[in-house]
């Protein structure tokens, strides 16, 4: 059994979790206060993900580059393979926040978006 320590990022709170697991099952959780610890604790120890920020180089806009962001958490594991791809988009302006600029990075089905405009020059 393996026994992990945890700082929740759920809510201000910060409780600190421990997590038994065998590696592949949870065994046990405490020190969490409410639901969303107790969920954030499992999915972290079982299969971490983590959303991505960064910037994309931008053609013919007001600024040369957008920041970006994955839509929503992807595996831990895939975040330098998303990097290499995310360092490969090169994006005409107008970008407008939201905008897909990357459908599925890094075979995750998660898709990259425009968090900052940028207008033409």
């Amino acid at each position: 059994m393996e026994k992990r320590e945890l700082t929740c990022i759920c809510c201000p709170r910060g409780c600190m979790i421990t997590v038994v697991t065998d590696g592949k099952n949870i065994g046990e959780v405490n020190g969490y206060t409410c639901r969303k610890g107790k969920e954030y604790a499992e999915k972290e120890v079982i299969s971490p993900v983590r959303t991505v920020t960064s910037t994309v180089r931008i053609l013919g806009g007001e600024r040369p580059l957008t920041s970006v962001k994955t839509k929503t958490g992807i595996p831990k594991d895939r975040i330098l393979a998303c990097m290499q791809q995310i360092n490969g988009i090169v994006a005409e302006a107008p970008v407008r926040i939201g905008d897909v600029l990357l459908e599925d990075v890094a075979g995750t089905g998660v898709p990259i978006v425009a968090t900052k405009a940028v207008r033409p020059l």
